[in-house]
């Protein structure tokens, strides 16, 4: 896989996941495991999601390798590979079987798989999969208590079947506060946190219910497939400093398959905003660079959408 690094730099012309829909049955949360005391998924896992084979998801991976340092990715060693056959042996995988030394693919490996695997599918495979990343990080992390909590009525179950019915309101509750997904008005993202600053725009883009504009001088095809995440109906627009030859063309190939995105040039502004509806976000940050150095965001409760583009037109 080292040599194979220096080797490969091009980015896969063709996706991995051809299948038209995702496989809904499949459970992903078990699939993640503790390797070397951090939260990894195995290749063969992951092509299952994907619908493909094991060796092809491999393939595209190698040709981008230099998207996959070692903490985004390493090959289990034979007794680690040896104790993880004996725990699927136990739960009966459809895996048990493999023979070669199995690549783990940590969080930041899982969510670098979105910049090589281009098919829809593949996209919507890896959300689920980091979702489910970050939804078993964020409970282990910050429900304790809630933990406990569940604990204490789990044995109350057992040892009061009277009390079924209090029991079940207070499960209920409980994941009620779990699932709530109210995005904050200000905070700061840290380097590293690379799909918790993808994660938090993309909500701010799938709430818009009548427009999105972004002013931001750096833009790129991802900042494209972020605009995409958004409702039907919703308009997009990108004041952008420069338009390169290569981006209008990869512009105008997303418009001819996508719901229409408006690019306009706009020399003005220094900082980035993003305009949901009527909100207003000021991003520390270029769109297709979150994650990678520390950046702030603030919702900006004194001025409006209509307010900004004025500005803009003058």
């Amino acid at each position: 896989m080292a040599k194979e690094r220096e080797k490969t730099n091009g980015m896969a012309k063709e996706p991995v996941a051809n299948c038209d829909q995702l496989p809904e049955v499949i459970n992903i949360q078990p699939m993640i495991r503790i390797i070397r005391g951090k939260q990894v998924m195995l290749d063969r896992d992951l092509a299952t999601i994907y619908g493909v084979e094991t060796k092809r998801l491999n393939e595209q991976v190698k040709r981008n390798i230099e998207r996959f340092p070692d903490d985004f990715m390493f090959q289990l060693t034979k007794e680690e590979f040896e104790e993880w056959k004996s725990q699927i042996a136990t739960s009966k995988s459809i895996i048990m079987g493999a023979r070669k030394l199995p690549y783990a693919f940590t969080e930041n490996g899982v969510a670098m798989l979105s910049s090589v695997l281009r098919s829809q599918t593949a996209i919507e495979a890896n959300i689920r999969i980091m979702r489910a990343f970050v939804s078993m990080r964020h409970f282990i992390a910050t429900n304790a208590q809630l933990f406990q909590r569940l604990e204490t009525i789990e044995y109350h179950q057992l040892e009061m079947k009277q009390h079924q019915d209090v029991t079940d309101k207070r499960i209920d509750e409980i994941f009620k506060r779990l699932d709530a997904n109210i995005p904050p008005m200000q905070g700061i993202f840290y380097d590293g946190q690379v799909f918790d600053a993808y994660r938090f725009i993309a909500d701010l883009i799938r709430k818009a219910k009548q427009s999105i504009v972004l002013i931001d001088n750096y833009v790129d095809e991802t900042v494209l497939a972020l605009l995409d995440k958004r409702e039907d109906g919703v308009s997009a627009t990108v004041y952008t400093q420069h338009v390169s030859n290569q981006f209008q063309l990869d512009i105008d190939r997303h418009n001819a398959q996508y719901p229409f995105i408006e690019i306009k040039r706009f020399n003005k502004a220094h900082d980035r905003f993003l305009l949901i509806d009527d909100e207003v976000y000021h991003i520390g940050a270029s769109i297709k660079d979150l994650g990678k150095k520390w950046f702030g965001f603030t919702l900006m409760r004194d001025i409006t959408t209509t307010e900004l583009i004025n500005k803009i037109q003058d």
